[in-house]
């Protein structure tokens, strides 16, 4: 599987605002970005990912890590972390010089958070491992996300919504259907440092 096409294709600024005037009850207007870690995670590459709300630009949130795994049988998977201190990073979207201390003893595994990837015409598409729950605690609580996403040259489809652990209610995120994001910005694929 064409790794460093899955990194071109996902990595960027991207935003939801047709979706978000064509559907405003179910979708409000997000700005995503998707950044490439400088330095490695285990040794594999890993990707940085934060959104905002529009309207508040300047108080990013859901700052998590990817880090592609390369499979036995030449496929690839990705594994979720989190930063041990989110608001160290926050706002490493619009400046990825933050980024430079993303390194992996700033960061938690997030186990039972893995999607397996798969290339489907010309859409990567990453899907939960079967059996698999990504919970984490926050303020707290046990918190559970459904993840997903689907990464195209030019569109990125997330997946991701909070469901009550207790119940599997979906409480936050795609309820309706994938958040659809357009990319406005392509970011330069610079190799990691080690």
């Amino acid at each position: 599987m064409n790794q460093l096409k899955l990194i071109e294709w996902a990595t960027g600024e991207f935003d939801n605002t047709a979706q978000s005037k064509e559907e405003p009850t179910w979708y409000v207007p997000l700005r995503l970005w998707h950044r490439l870690l400088p330095h490695r995670i285990q040794g594999k590459w890993a990707i940085f990912a934060e959104q905002a709300n529009f309207l508040d630009l300047e108080r990013p949130y859901r700052q998590r890590v990817w880090v592609l795994e390369p499979q036995p049988n030449g496929g690839l998977a990705v594994q979720y972390w989190a930063f041990k201190d989110p608001a160290r990073f926050r706002g490493a979207g619009a400046n990825p010089g933050l980024l430079e201390d993303a390194l992996e003893p700033a960061l938690d595994l997030l186990p039972g958070c893995w999607l397996d990837v798969q290339v489907v015409g010309d859409v990567f598409e990453a899907t939960p491992r079967e059996g698999d729950r990504c919970c984490f605690t926050y303020d707290s609580k046990l918190r559970q996300v459904v993840l997903g996403f689907e990464a195209s040259e030019t569109q990125f489809l997330s997946y991701d919504r909070g469901v009550d652990p207790e119940t599997g209610q979906s409480l936050w995120g795609a309820l309706m259907g994938p958040y659809r994001h357009q990319k406005r910005l392509a970011y330069p694929v610079i190799t990691p440092a080690e």
